[in-house]
């Protein structure tokens, strides 16, 4: 029985938005490694997700059964300041017209995924599903967090009026190998990285790092999170939300340490305390993604640190050169 479920799945048409990013690159591994022959990628260069016209021409083009949609415009906290309306555009375009596409195209399924950051400033932690509408999001990453939310919405008002499956996944914090490391627009572990390693080849004396390192975040190693992925699309029916991540909270004092140990920096952190450093503390409850879906965590902070640190180190003059 498992057998033929699993090559029911593989046999599947899927397209991913966002092939190209992070966690696409990392979920179409998996998808191969699993024997999925049919995929098909919709490339940033080729087409813009904000028009309609170029979200037609890739469901024609890939005829899909599954979707799973990773697109975004993103950034840290730097460019998120910068560009609100940019942000809050974009993504909400991005998301309506290939969920909309998707249904009219007849998906069986489509997997968008969304932020942590769209949870409201003020929700409890551990951040609940239940909670996302309590409130609005924190400041900084609020027009991307709303543009997040409203697939919710979306997947809802499809739900009940066409029994239409659109899943919206919330997402931790993502790190790991194939990250981001440019210095204008990387998230903070990638930024950190980055910044010890050049610390270290440059003997420098100290290494700036935004914020006073008390603030708290929930990382997750990226393959753990493409195996969430695929186990919604395999096993969940439902229209609710789901948390993705690692359902602990850490200090970006205990990351910057634990980096730093890893690469061999030996100077001084300095903590700019003036620069912003996003909410004090945020962390997921994932227990109903172990409930629905089976999700459990399989890699450590130490170990996924010192995984991506390695690719990192090794792929640093390809980086360069790019």
């Amino acid at each position: 029985d498992l057998f033929l479920m699993n090559k029911k799945f593989t046999s599947k048409r899927f397209l991913i938005t966002g092939g190209n990013g992070f966690l696409g690159k990392t979920l179409i591994e998996k998808l191969k490694k699993l024997n999925c022959k049919n995929i098909f990628i919709a490339t940033h260069n080729k087409y813009d997700l904000s028009l309609e016209k170029d979200v037609k021409k890739i469901y024609k083009r890939s005829k899909p059964d599954i979707v799973f949609h990773l697109a975004a415009a993103v950034g840290g906290i730097g460019i998120n300041k910068k560009n609100p309306g940019k942000f809050f555009y974009e993504n909400s375009m991005i998301n309506l017209n290939v969920i909309h596409q998707a249904y009219i195209n007849k998906v069986e399924k489509i997997i968008s995924t969304g932020s942590v950051s769209s949870y409201p400033s003020n929700s409890p932690l551990p951040l609940k599903e239940s909670n996302l509408w309590n409130g609005y999001p924190d400041e900084i990453n609020s027009s991307y967090g709303i543009a997040k939310r409203i697939i919710h919405t979306h997947s809802l008002s499809y739900y009940k009026q066409y029994d239409f499956k659109s899943i919206l996944l919330l997402l931790t914090n993502l790190y790991g190998p194939k990250d981001n490391f440019k210095p204008d627009s990387s998230h903070v572990i990638a930024a950190l990285i980055k910044k010890f390693y050049d610390g270290k080849n440059k003997k420098k004396k100290f290494v700036d790092v935004w914020g006073s390192g008390k603030a708290t975040r929930d990382f997750c190693y990226v393959e753990d999170i493409a195996d969430g992925l695929i186990l919604t699309a395999k096993n969940y029916n439902k229209i609710e939300p789901l948390n993705l991540g690692s359902g602990k909270e850490i200090s970006i004092r205990k990351i910057a340490k634990i980096i730093k140990s890893i690469i061999g920096f030996k100077g001084k952190i300095k903590w700019l305390k003036n620069k912003p450093s996003g909410p004090n503390r945020r962390f997921l409850n994932i227990s109903k993604a172990k409930r629905e879906i089976n999700f459990n965590v399989k890699t450590s902070i130490k170990d996924g640190l010192t995984k991506t640190i390695n690719w990192y180190v090794e792929n640093n003059f390809k980086l360069k050169s790019n």
